[in-house]
C-alpha cells in the first residue's frame, strides 16, 4: 500500500519493539555475520531446547564469488558450542543442517563448522543461601572455639561454624 505521494504507508498504532530493533539490527548482522536475526531468534527451535541453550549460530561464511556469473555455492554455518555439547551437536549436524535450510527455504548451507567456546551468558549462582545467624548461634560458635590457642585457627573455625550453621540451618546437637 502507498499514499498519494507514492511512498509506502506506515502501519498505524504501536509496533512491537522486536520488530523495530530487527529493522535496525538486521543490516548490521547481515554485513558482519552474513545472516539475519531471524536465524538467531529461531535457533532454539532449529537445534532443539538442549542444544539451543548450549550453542548459537555465529556466522555464515559464503565462498568468494570471482564474477557475477559464478554458480551459487552454499555457505558454511559456524556454530559456537559449549564443549560439553560439541559431540552431541556433531552427531545431530545433518538434522540441524536440514532444519537450517528449511528455515531459509532453500539449500543455503552445505556444511557446519563447530567452534567450542562459552555460550551461556548467565551462570547460575551455585553459592548456597545462608540463613542469618542468631545471637544464640554466635554464642554456640564462640563457646566451641574458646579453647583454641591460635587466633588464626580460631577465626577460621568460627567462619566455618557460621557457614555450616547458616547453610544447613543446623540444630543444636545438644538438643537431640
Amino acid at each position: 500500500m502507498s499514499d498519494d505521494t507514492g511512498r509506502p504507508r506506515r502501519p498505524r498504532g504501536a509496533r512491537p519493539l522486536g520488530d523495530l530493533i530487527a529493522d535496525l539490527v538486521d543490516p548490521i548482522v547481515a554485513r558482519k555475520a552474513g545472516m539475519t536475526t531471524g536465524l538467531i531468534q529461531a535457533w532454539t527451535e532449529i537445534a532443539g531446547v538442549r542444544l539451543g541453550e548450549a550453542s548459537r549460530p555465529e556466522k555464515l561464511v559464503w565462498p568468494p564469488q570471482r564474477s557475477p556469473d559464478d554458480p551459487f555455492e552454499p555457505a558454511t554455518l559456524v556454530i559456537a558450542c559449549e564443549s560439553a555439547f560439541a559431540l552431541r551437536l556433531q552427531h545431530e549436524a545433518s538434522q540441524i543442517l536440514s532444519r537450517v535450510n528449511t528455515f531459509f527455504g532453500y539449500g543455503a548451507v552445505s556444511k557446519i563448522r563447530i567452534v567450542q567456546r562459552p555460550v551461556r551468558i548467565e551462570r547460575p549462582d551455585r553459592k548456597p543461601k545462608l540463613k542469618p545467624l542468631t545471637a544464640d548461634d554466635h554464642k554456640r560458635i564462640a563457646d566451641g572455639t574458646q579453647n583454641i590457642a591460635s587466633p588464626r585457627l580460631r577465626a577460621a573455625l568460627e567462619r566455618y561454624g557460621a557457614t555450616v550453621i547458616g547453610r544447613n540451618g543446623a540444630s543444636d546437637p545438644r538438643k537431640r
